[in-house]
């Protein structure tokens, strides 16, 4: 017997290993089925964390630290991969918890890979983490915070702006924890300390909801409207925050006022959003009426809300009289994601307007450029081409041919599939994938 004794490698590193596949680089069309696979070891530890608490935090910090390792050979451009480092993170947590390891000493880990963050896996770590954390847990990750808020002498502007940094910083990681915590007293003094900014109050205003309380949370609410509209960049948080009120006005009974709170966001931006939040707010006897009151209200609105709303809503002739008006050019201009079910709507009906949407959906595509999308682009022309001789307008078609032939000569990869579809040539079409399987294997001769 020899006389050292091999140590026994736990199974899961192995596979951990194998799942990583080291050394070879991960491309951005292999990383979501990459992800998949060692997401399957995840959870296999996660299995383990209820008999064997101590293994699982073991493994789960071979697993983060190999994930580190692995981060420069993966196209990660989607983000998966660090996600699943974040869940990486939950479960040594729980891990940890389960096997009652010092909460500090976790609090202290967490914060050093927040620090020391090269890949950004850890840039949400504080609210991921904060999900999972029990309370003893919690209240140690917020006094390791804590002790980085406390000031230090500054002596240089160099200094100070790093210290405004660290303030903001850990001061926003601290006020998430508080909030996990639900400690709105602490929520606040913190805030009276570093600053109060409108997402803040929406917090609040949430916690005092959950609790019940809405007049509270509309006090706050109505702060938080206030810093937002006074600052551009938190128009979100503005959206949010007026969402919320009229759910608390309701609440405690002013449902007339969350009505005309929705009308009035309404009128300034008719979409199908605000058309399915003022909804929310009229009675069942009244919805006939606000809808044409707010069908009236939209003629205002953008092309592309118009579009939607209408759409959405078979306002057919209002957008019909809309699309005669509205030039080529403005068809282009709007995304596929609202013209392509427009024009395939309207084919039957009118198919003169579904002509010349389809004709901008070819154009947005060849007028840019974008040649991998030319077979998309083929098809838009061939639909267009299709409406155009079924409204009888081929004056029209022979318009757009000859447009398309004059400024768009130079795009062989485009034309060439156009002429066709002018010259009403046939289009190859590719056998089955199990034709084309078949015609592989040679017949067998017949015997004589």
């Amino acid at each position: 017997m020899s006389p050292t004794k091999r140590k026994q490698i736990d199974p899961m590193e192995t596979a951990i290993e194998a799942a990583l596949s080291p050394g070879r680089f991960i491309s951005y069309n292999a990383a979501w089925s990459f992800v998949e696979d060692v997401e399957g070891v995840a959870d296999d530890i996660s299995k383990i964390i209820r008999e064997e608490p101590e293994r699982a935090a073991r493994l789960y910090e071979l697993f983060i630290a190999a994930c580190h390792e692995k981060a420069d050979e993966i196209d990660d451009s989607s983000g998966n991969f660090g996600m699943l480092v974040e869940e990486l993170f939950q479960g040594w947590t729980k891990a940890r918890q389960g096997a009652n390891f010092d909460a500090d000493e976790t609090a202290i880990s967490l914060l050093s890979w927040m620090e020391d963050d090269p890949y950004g896996f850890c840039h949400d770590l504080d609210r991921e983490v904060g999900k999972v954390l029990d309370k003893k847990g919690l209240e140690a990750f917020i006094r390791q915070i804590r002790a980085k808020l406390e000031p230090a002498p500054i002596q240089d502007d160099e200094e100070k702006r790093f210290s405004d940094y660290k303030s903001r910083r850990w001061g926003g990681v601290l006020k998430t924890l508080l909030a996990a915590q639900r400690n709105v007293d602490a929520y606040i003094a913190l805030c009276d300390e570093i600053g109060l900014e409108a997402k803040d109050c929406l917090t609040l205003a949430k916690i005092y909801k959950s609790r019940r309380r809405p007049e509270d949370a509309l006090v706050w609410v109505e702060r938080g409207v206030k810093i937002a509209r006074a600052d551009s960049r938190t128009s979100y948080q503005e959206h949010e925050l007026s969402e919320l009120k009229r759910v608390l006005l309701a609440k405690i009974g002013q449902v007339e006022d969350a009505l005309q709170s929705a009308w009035s966001e309404f009128e300034a931006h008719p979409s199908t959003f605000t058309y399915k939040e003022l909804m929310r707010y009229v009675s069942p006897k009244e919805k006939t009426d606000w809808h044409q009151k707010a069908m009236a209200a939209s003629e205002k609105g953008d092309l592309s809300s118009q579009i939607e709303l209408w759409l959405k809503h078979k306002e057919y002739e209002r957008l019909v009289s809309l699309l005669n008006r509205t030039t080529g050019d403005e068809l282009e201009d709007l995304s596929h994601y609202s013209t392509e079910p427009l024009a395939r709507k309207l084919e039957r009906a009118h198919p003169e307007i579904s002509a010349r949407i389809y004709r901008a959906l070819c154009m947005r595509i060849v007028n840019a450029g974008k040649s991998k999308y030319y077979d998309a682009a083929l098809g838009h022309i061939e639909y267009a081409k299709k409406c155009y001789l079924k409204a009888g307008l081929d004056a029209d078609w022979q318009t757009v041919v000859a447009d398309v032939r004059k400024k768009h000569f130079r795009k062989k990869g485009f034309m060439a599939g156009f002429e066709n579809i002018v010259a009403d040539a046939p289009r190859h079409v590719e056998p089955p994938f199990l034709e084309r399987a078949k015609a592989r294997w040679p017949r067998k001769s017949k015997r004589s």
